[in-house]
């Protein structure tokens, strides 16, 4: 019989977070040794890394953190399911590694997973933590840093079962209360309305250009007027900038202004902007 108890199996559980036939077979083949059974059930999750290599991790989290009110960190990590996605350790882990992120000044998720964390590569330890522990793949899919006068970040539950599954950073360049009210509101605002670029010099040349082609080729085939062409391509030019860019879109809590409006009364100006949602 195995020299471990009740007591012994409960503590392995509470530190690795394994499930209980697990935790029961790594005592017997370790005989009862503790330090033996978790090293175990760690080697095990890396051989079920493999398997889960080829699986996909759509589901997970965003995290962000604002240091000092100047410099903000945005990070998705993602799982196999939404029931890992919402369990405590997967958010212990996550919030682990973004400290890793805010600790080392990191600004890709490249340059995180080659950081160290407890010793180890925060790739590896993901590996090892997310199979033993969790028994999914887990990936550090993005992260993002932006610094400005003032950063504000805003999470956004798309679940109330689920953690945050929207992050986004917005930089302006003022810090006062109506600055740091503003971009507070258009953080809200950028989750609701999916911005992908924060202006229009941010658009890539070839996109517009595409966006102007398209434009005319269906005012021709609508066989509208040949005069109007310039003007109608331009409209429709505008209304893919408004619907694409965060400074141009209509404000959402007002659409009969503009966010750059919105932060001119403000007395500041968008400097700078991040926004994930987990899996897009």
């Amino acid at each position: 019989m195995a020299n471990y108890t009740a007591a012994d199996i409960k503590a392995l559980r509470e530190r690795t977070g394994a499930g209980m036939m697990d935790v029961k077979k790594a005592l017997d083949e370790a005989d009862g040794n503790m330090d033996q059974a978790i090293e175990a059930i760690r080697i095990k999750g890396l051989k079920g890394a493999a398997k889960r290599e080829g699986r996909s991790a759509a589901e997970g989290l965003a995290l962000a953190k604002v240091v000092d009110g100047t410099t903000g960190y945005l990070l998705e990590v993602n799982a196999e399911t939404d029931f890992v996605a919402k369990s405590d350790k997967f958010v212990s882990l996550a919030e682990k590694v973004l400290d890793v992120a805010v600790e080392n000044q990191l600004a890709s998720a490249e340059a995180l997973l080659d950081a160290e964390v407890e010793g180890k590569k925060v790739s590896d330890y993901v590996t090892e933590e997310g199979g033993a522990v969790l028994g999914e793949k887990i990936v550090v899919r993005r992260l993002e840093k932006i610094s400005g006068a003032y950063v504000d970040a805003y999470l956004h539950k798309t679940s109330k079962d689920l953690p945050a599954q929207v992050g986004v950073l917005v930089a302006v360049d003022a810090e006062s209360e109506s600055a740091k009210t503003a971009a507070h509101d258009v953080a809200v605002h950028a989750a609701a309305m999916s911005p992908s670029y924060l202006t229009r010099e941010e658009v890539p040349e070839n996109l517009v250009a595409d966006e102007r082609r398209i434009a005319e080729e269906t005012a021709r085939a609508e066989n509208k007027p040949e005069q109007a062409m310039t003007k109608i391509v331009e409209g429709r030019t505008n209304a893919f900038f408004k619907e694409h860019v965060l400074v141009d879109q209509p404000f959402a809590k007002d659409p009969k202004v503009s966010v750059a409006k919105v932060l001119e009364e403000a007395g500041t100006a968008a400097t700078g902007f991040a926004r994930f949602r987990v899996g897009n």
